[in-house]
């Protein structure tokens, strides 16, 4: 993980040194802290989603590992700013000095970010009790555990999207799977045998993951025909044969699960140890690897756009290049294969046992995930980022197509019929927690249809008629932020609307009309101030890459404007036509419902509903004369 970069004096050996111990000794306490969060998530036996004594004990551990990150986190800040000054670490203690490093530059803000969720992580586990907001802090801690990484703009291909992405994944493939392995090392014989075979599912995947994100990394990173002579490429080789090593013992561990028998699992539970070991020895490496340059790739004469958005300017853009290029955002990218794996899963889950699952579904939520796809990676997200015009076609697809095809995939529904449910009758279970976060007051706030609605139309106006677009655009993690941004707004406003999953609000479905006439006329609101600008809202950035075939800027900017009227109500059309479709059909299982109910009660000799209703009305009447007789 290249997070030191940027040296611009001669770095002190000893403070490279204790820069190094202080990031080894930080990412062991990281690592640890998502294993032992990791396992009161999922592994680890709950009672109707508290916490058990066994678990108090381990979050205990979790706080002094969420100390000791916090420290050594706020450490590495010190320890980074006296490497890029060449100084001593008194030196770096400067107020100014190092204010000005954690406000100003890139690299100080997400170190000070890590440092101060892993804060927020310590403070809170203070207070854990359930195994929910466990989930929550376990996100927390991946989040600051790969907030430096978006620093990093060194690639040698300059395919910045794709270097940043696959080592996020990396991070947090390894963290969730080294974690893990330090984690089961922490628990007693009965806990570890409850809880390796779930480690076990996720071990796999995360270790694919970690070798699949390493090699991609590597290779937009190095040139290997001038890499394999140097300090940095042996150290990789001895990590990834360490690597390979653990692949085999995890293989061996998985097999080892067979066994029921005493001595079997205190086999496996030695093992376990050594291959928390084998663990140490590569995040070690992975630490001095953050303190090393990668050799020098091959020289790449300036251009404007290759420097700001990592991809060479492609040609004017036509109906051929808009389907042939392609970016890779490995982030984005790993989501989806992610959602994509989990999808099929679920499905296979059920027809093994027998049950169906409608072709359309699947067709579907495949249609969004191509979308997605293609709005982010493929040629539209290409030239999203450098014409104002492709890059609200892109919002056009991504905020407003692709989850009407997620939604009608219900993704929900399928989880809810395959995740596994309590391994004891106390336990919640994975389902029983998604099931739990449904019904939370959090998510009855937001299916609120007017939460929705502002989340999603709403947030257009403070995006894009605020310095909030001009700042996103300078930076990958702001294009990320409002990819992610677009498609869970979009994504929670349609399963409002048109939702099949189960949703803890019943909404009216002339309610959700309204809902659909007011967003309508908010987007096209939108569309028409974007048009009347004057002035450019980007902060310069499309003028900063000197796009040769982009010419009139305001021109592109107001383009943009008519993109978002004329191709945003398309959608909203959609929703309104598949609301009646599905008004109507409510009726028609209520009017059977009804029919159903009359002839079952026809045949027990019973009255039915307007006979009941009638006697009723009847006694009222009696009863009124005999009051009125009095």
């Amino acid at each position: 993980m290249n997070l030191l970069s940027g040296n611009l004096t001669a770095v002190d050996p000893l403070v490279s040194a204790l820069g190094t111990l202080n990031k080894s000794i930080s990412l062991f306490a990281a690592f640890s802290l998502v294993g032992v969060l990791l396992s009161l998530s999922f592994f680890l036996i709950e009672r109707e989603g508290k916490l058990e004594e066994n678990a108090l004990r381990l979050r205990n551990i979790g706080k002094v590992l969420a100390g000791v990150w916090f420290l050594t986190s706020a450490f590495q800040i010190i320890i980074t700013l006296a490497n890029i000054l060449g100084t001593s670490l008194g030196s770096a203690l400067d107020p100014t000095t190092l204010s000005s490093f954690v406000r100003q530059i890139d690299l100080g803000r997400f170190l000070a970010f890590q440092t101060f969720l892993a804060g927020v992580v310590l403070i809170s586990l203070t207070f854990l009790r359930r195994v929910l907001p466990a989930t929550v802090l376990l996100g927390i801690s991946l989040l600051a555990l790969v907030s430096p990484v978006f620093q990093s703009h060194s690639a040698s291909s300059g395919s910045h999207s794709l270097a940043i992405g696959s080592l996020v994944i990396h991070v947090v493939a390894l963290s969730l799977w080294v974690g893990g392995v330090f984690a089961l090392v922490l628990l007693n014989d009965s806990d570890r045998k409850v809880a390796l075979p779930r480690f076990s599912q996720l071990a796999l995947w995360a270790a694919i993951a970690v070798v699949a994100s390493g090699l991609i990394n590597a290779w937009t990173r190095l040139n290997f025909a001038s890499a394999w002579s140097s300090s940095y490429a042996r150290i990789i080789i001895v990590k990834a044969l360490l690597t390979v090593v653990l692949l085999v013992i995890g293989y061996r561990n998985r097999k080892s699960l067979a066994q029921g028998d005493k001595t079997g699992w205190n086999l496996l539970s030695r093992v376990i140890i050594v291959e928390a070991l084998i663990m140490g020895a590569v995040v070690a490496l992975g630490s001095w690897l953050s303190g090393s340059q990668p050799p020098a790739g091959k020289e790449l004469p300036f251009n404007a756009a290759l420097s700001i958005v990592g991809y060479p300017t492609p040609a004017a853009p036509n109906f051929t290049r808009l389907l042939t290029l392609y970016d890779p955002d490995a982030l984005i990218i790993g989501i989806l294969i992610t959602l994509v794996a989990l999808y099929i899963k679920g499905v296979v889950i059920l027809k093994k046992r027998g049950d169906s699952w409608p072709v359309g579904r699947t067709v579907a939520f495949a249609l969004g995930v191509s979308a997605m796809d293609f709005a982010t990676s493929g040629g539209l997200g290409v030239y999203a980022k450098f014409s104002f015009e492709y890059h609200m076609i892109a919002h056009m697809v991504i905020g407003m197509v692709a989850p009407i095809g997620l939604v009608l995939g219900a993704p929900i529904t399928l989880a809810l019929r395959t995740l596994p449910q309590g391994r004891t009758p106390e336990e919640r279970g994975v389902r029983g927690m998604l099931i739990a976060l449904l019904h939370s007051r959090y998510s009855i706030v937001l299916t609120n249809p007017i939460t929705a609605l502002a989340l999603f139309d709403g947030s257009l106006f403070v995006l894009y008629f605020t310095d909030l677009f001009g700042n996103l655009m300078q930076s990958h993690v702001g294009h990320l932020f409002m990819n992610v941004h677009f498609l869970l707004a979009g994504y929670l406003f349609f399963y409002v609307i048109i939702g099949i999953d189960p949703n803890p609000r019943k909404v009216p479905h002339l309610f959700r009309i309204v809902i659909l006439f007011a967003a309508m006329s908010i987007h096209a609101f939108f569309a028409i101030s974007l048009l009347a600008t004057t002035t450019l809202i980007d902060k310069g950035y499309y003028g900063s890459l000197n796009t040769p075939w982009l010419g009139d800027l305001l021109a592109d900017q107001h383009a943009a404007g008519s993109i978002a009227w004329g191709m945003g109500e398309v959608p909203i059309i959609l929703a309104l036509i598949a609301t009646f479709i599905q008004w109507m059909r409510d009726d028609s299982r209520e009017a059977k419902r009804i029919d159903r109910n009359e002839a079952r009660m026809a045949a027990l000799g019973e009255p039915d509903e307007l006979a009941q209703y009638n006697k009723y009305l009847s006694q009222l009447q009696s009863r009124d004369k005999k009051e009125g007789g009095s």
